[in-house]
């Protein structure tokens, strides 16, 4: 009988899963890797491809057979989303995993303004209610996306006001996932607040980007309707708006301004900032 890993990662053929996976590769740690399309697979040492998707009960339930660990990265941005993450949950309780440890959204809420984290508290939830051991990962806005903000003409537009955000690099939230999985047992039952080492406003942000590259970028704050005005004509669902809008409403109110000493304190590293990550990553 073939015998597989017993820790299990989602989102490897992604950006973040990849990153998680090629690290614990390189730790020499033997994984599975849980995709939609093996062949997209990233080949990894000590890493087999097993097929599932989270809407699949029966597809996940065989690729989760006799793991313990599982890494599980929130599925792609859409209406059946919670469905989807609460079928996979369910599976991987069935299947036996002992722990999950799940990426989520910082301050998260039933009612939280940024509408898109609303999934992240109910899967949350239902992880809680299914017997598995647990660990959240809840990460701020990536540093990465910064500026794809930044509109054709050099500003950034949305209804921030002057709240801040402690916005995380992607690889710092990666590396933390990777030293977790490579010892769950001590973070059982923990929530950790994944973020960068500042807090910043909107213009701030546009400020640093206008410094490092050199460029002319500035922040325009909207109105709500505005928000919605300026953006209706991109033709996309309404979830997909109210997200687009939120995510500067989120900013305003302050909520994602706390900074967390949780990634240094997990990895040793402290993580980088705005500035050093536009830096080191040269357009």
């Amino acid at each position: 009988m073939t015998t597989f890993p017993t820790l299990a990662v989602t989102g490897s053929t992604g950006v973040l899963g990849g990153m998680v996976a090629r690290d614990l590769a390189e730790r020499g740690i033997a994984q599975r890797l849980l995709v939609r399309t093996p062949t997209k697979a990233p080949e990894l040492a000590l890493g087999t491809v097993h097929q599932f998707s989270y809407g699949d009960l029966e597809a996940s339930r065989v690729a989760l057979d006799g793991v313990v660990t599982l890494f599980m990265v929130s599925g792609p941005e859409g209406a059946e989303r919670l469905d989807d993450h609460r079928t996979f949950v369910d599976a991987a309780a069935a299947a036996g995993v002992q722990h999950i440890i799940y990426t989520s959204f910082i301050a998260t809420a039933p009612d939280a303004i940024f509408t898109l984290s609303h999934d992240h508290y109910f899967t949350e939830e239902h992880i809680k209610a299914s017997g598995m051991q647990w660990t959240f990962l809840r990460y701020n806005f990536y540093i990465d996306f910064m500026e794809a903000f930044v509109g054709e003409d050099g500003v950034i537009r949305g209804p921030a006001d002057d709240g801040r955000l402690a916005v995380v690099a992607r690889a710092d939230v990666a590396r933390t996932a990777a030293v977790i999985l490579t010892d769950p047992a001590p973070h059982a039952a923990r929530t950790y607040d994944l973020t960068g080492p500042e807090a910043l406003t909107v213009a701030e942000i546009a400020a640093t980007i206008a410094r490092v590259r050199g460029t002319n970028v500035r922040f325009q704050n909207e109105t709500v309707e505005e928000a919605y005005a300026s953006r209706a004509g991109y033709g996309v669902p309404d979830w997909q708006l109210d997200a687009w809008v939120s995510t500067y409403t989120a900013i305003a109110s302050n909520v994602l301004s706390g900074v967390s000493g949780d990634v240094e304190t997990i990895t040793g590293t402290a993580p980088r900032s705005l500035g050093t990550f536009l830096t080191q990553n040269p357009r």
